[in-house]
């Protein structure tokens, strides 16, 4: 296949494009981190204290390059479990950790793993203030606040538009309207869109770059490819497809309409229940 001048063009403003977006919503998620509670607690007891605590150890350690404040924060929990610390110090950092996107299921998968190291006695209390600090992540919202956490662009609105083409709930967030439009495209578990096919007479098609949770991909006559984060798909214009969530867990992709010529987009039956199962989970 022949690249024209035109196409690698596409594709560099794509990168170029996705590049720019992702480093505005890290900017926006990696935040500078503050602590006053030394200074709050302990300003007039132990100012020196207070200001090794705030300005040092948060003020220059929590923001040092190298790990992620979401890493900090499980090395932190995990070092105070490991000591037999599991009192407020502890559900302060357990706070700390689930603003800094440490998922329910992170938490609970990690405090298992050091059980076995720290002792269960200790594993028993660390998971009591846990079950508070993460009470509000309940199956009653099917784990749309963790599967946010997860992710770096928003979950956005849900997509009544198109929910016709849909089985099952799906939701659409607008990352950007400039120079090649895109969105981020998230399905809760088991949701799928129809059979469709992008039309065009040159150009065309449709490119997906997954950015959290577990999907599927499937060209007509071809086998369901399984998809994870950092995975991209090239949709070729005129082929029919579908795409979606694995039964078990949320999925987003980002979604870059091709340009072409003469394009239109032809939704189709929906994907049944016995097509998706033969999946698998």
């Amino acid at each position: 296949m022949t690249v024209t001048k035109t196409e690698t063009l596409l594709k560099a403003l794509l990168l170029i494009t996705l590049l720019t977006t992702a480093q505005n919503y890290t900017a926006m998620a990696q935040e500078k981190i503050t602590q006053t509670a030394g200074r709050t607690q302990l300003g007039e007891f132990a100012p020196l204290f207070a200001e090794l605590n705030d300005d040092i150890l948060f003020g220059e350690v929590w923001n040092h390059q190298g790990l992620s404040p979401h890493d900090r924060s499980m090395v932190t929990i995990a070092t105070l479990v490991g000591k037999g610390i599991i009192d407020s110090s502890l559900t302060h950092h357990l706070q700390f950790a689930k603003d800094n996107g440490v998922t329910r299921t992170e938490i609970a998968e990690m405090l298992t793993h050091i059980a076995f190291y720290a002792g269960w006695p200790n594993a028993w209390g660390a998971f009591r203030l846990a079950k508070e600090v993460w009470a509000d992540d309940t199956a009653c919202d099917n784990g749309k606040a963790a599967f946010q956490r997860e992710m770096l662009f928003p979950i956005g609105e849900p997509n009544t538009a198109y929910a016709q083409y849909f089985i099952g709930n799906s939701h659409l967030a607008p990352i950007s309207t400039e120079q090649i439009p895109f969105n981020n495209v998230t399905f809760e578990p088991r949701c799928r869109n129809n059979w469709h096919i992008h039309h065009a007479t040159d150009g065309g098609g449709q490119m997906l770059v997954c950015v959290a949770g577990r999907g599927w991909y499937q060209e007509e006559g071809k086998p369901a490819v399984e998809l994870h984060p950092g995975d991209i798909i090239h949709i070729p214009a005129n082929v029919k497809h579908w795409h979606g969530a694995a039964a078990d867990s949320w999925f987003a992709h980002l979604a870059f309409e091709i340009p072409g010529e003469n394009t239109s987009n032809e939704w189709l039956e929906p994907v049944t229940d016995e097509v998706y199962d033969k999946l698998g989970r």
